[in-house]
């Protein structure tokens, strides 16, 4: 095999190897990407009817009722709410009043089944698009009320 010829080769299963790596990769990504939706986009719709995403929001103060490992809670985005039920163990941080995301998926029309629960970290700490659609929540409230 003439030098040319065996540089082409080794190119080629070069790329053949960089092209299915790649594609590897973006099939395993797009399996585990998990979207964030707000209550409020749940009820219009948006999120996904039988695929597993993450909802965001406050735990509704009194809403959280709990038997041994079962916990059913409320999250809402001060428009719209859902209910959420869990089994296991929560986060030390959860509690009323505070911002929550949970994983899982919907079971009938507003009802949310979780996988996960993450509460907030600190003081000061909520994911970034709980918190932004907060502050629209709250914008809409007030602009309903004037």
């Amino acid at each position: 095999m003439r030098k040319q010829n065996k540089r082409l080769a080794f190119v080629l299963i070069g790329l053949t190897g960089v092209s299915i790596a790649t594609w590897l990769v973006l099939t395993a990504f797009r399996h585990n990407l998990v979207f964030f939706y707000s209550p409020t986009q749940v009820l219009e719709g948006k999120a996904p009817h039988h695929g597993i995403f993450r909802l965001g929001g406050l735990v509704k103060k009194g809403s959280i009722k709990k038997n041994g490992l079962k916990t059913t809670f409320t999250v809402t985005d001060l428009r719209h709410s859902l209910v959420v039920h869990y089994t296991g163990i929560l986060p030390d941080l959860f509690r009323q009043g505070q911002g929550v995301v949970v994983q899982g998926q919907m079971v009938g029309s507003s009802v949310f089944m979780a996988r996960q629960v993450l509460a907030k970290h600190g003081a000061n700490y909520m994911p970034p698009d709980v918190e932004a659609e907060l502050k629209h929540s709250m914008a809409m409230k007030a602009k309903a009320q004037s």
